[in-house]
């Protein structure tokens, strides 16, 4: 039985965003004509019983997913330890397990960050391309991985015009500096103010607990996508961004209902329709002045099809390490 063991460097190389955003597009629609298998994440303490080390432990999550037709079931292995940045580790730690549909064999290891990363890159890339105007303005809330990923993600999915990127943090200089080195005009600036005033999309990729701009900044006719709250308590839109809203989307409408963002608007599953409409052409824009609110808790169908993609690729190149498990 050979496995094949995929670090993450060559799921770097592997990974190309102009392909990708189709096919988790497809993954999208997929999952929105209920052609997919997607039990509920069970998600659990880790470290009871660590005495030795009070700090240790975190919580664990299993993700996994088949899409009907597909060649492979995914499940994804997800760790998070938020005291790891003092031990030099990551906070989140996740790997892709690859097993044949038709007969259960296991077929690949996959290191997950950048799938990860990169699928949900795609969400903000497909949001713009199908609600956004372009040459699309950017403001970018949040200097981390995943708002690098937003940003080259919209940027292989559109037109970029500029972008520009605030975090409390000095990171968001960093942040500006690595966009350009990736051939965006992007600049940081000193207020979330300034950074949403006149942006056609405005992505929030944040762990915050409260409203990260103001809503009277955005523009009228913008999208905004927000990649960062997936729990009861964490937030980054103000309640006032729904109600200038004209319609707001969610990849995942029961599950973002019970975000943060859903609860401090008053909003339930009903106020929010699937993405996927969007991609299948059933609803989208209707004014150029719209605003719209696109909403992404993740959902591992996107794994699934990301890790298969990835997977074929490394086939086709030979690439990762053959081992017999």
């Amino acid at each position: 039985m050979c496995v094949r063991v995929i670090p993450g460097d060559t799921v770097a190389d592997l990974l190309a965003l102009d392909d990708l955003l189709g096919v988790v597009a497809s993954a999208f629609r997929s999952q929105g004509r209920g052609a997919v298998e997607r039990p509920d994440r069970p998600h659990y303490p880790l470290g009871a019983g660590l005495e030795e080390d009070p700090h240790a432990g975190g919580t664990g999550l299993a993700m996994p997913a088949y899409i009907h037709g597909n060649r492979f079931t995914v499940t994804k292995l997800v760790t998070v330890h938020e005291d790891n940045p003092e031990r030099g580790l990551p906070t989140v730690q996740a790997q892709l397990l690859l097993q044949e549909a038709a007969t259960g064999t296991p077929a690949a290891l996959m290191a997950g960050e950048a799938v990860t990363n990169a699928r949900t890159g795609c969400i903000g890339g497909l949001a713009a391309q199908h609600l956004a105007h372009g040459p699309v303005t950017l403001g970018l809330i949040g200097a981390g991985t995943q708002a690098r990923w937003q940003a080259r993600a919209i940027a292989a999915a559109t037109d970029i015009d500029t972008v520009r990127v605030y975090s409390p943090s000095n990171s968001r200089a960093a942040c500006a500096s690595d966009l350009r080195d990736a051939g965006l005009d992007a600049r940081a600036v000193d207020s979330a103010r300034v950074a949403v005033a006149d942006a056609d999309v405005v992505v929030t990729a944040t762990t915050a607990r409260e409203p990260v701009f103001p809503a009277d900044a955005l523009a009228a006719g913008a999208v905004v996508v927000a990649v960062g709250a997936y729990t009861p308590e964490m937030q980054e839109l103000p309640p006032e961004v729904f109600e200038r809203a004209t319609r707001a989307f969610a990849d995942v409408p029961t599950e973002v209902a019970g975000t943060g963002d859903a609860l401090a608007a008053g909003l339930d599953v009903d106020c929010f329709q699937p993405l996927s409409a969007v991609l299948e052409g059933d609803t989208g824009r209707k004014g150029p002045e719209d605003v719209i609110v696109v909403c992404s808790v993740g959902t591992a169908v996107l794994d699934a099809a990301t890790a298969e993609h990835l997977f074929e690729r490394a086939e086709a190149r030979a690439v990762g390490t053959v081992v017999d498990l």
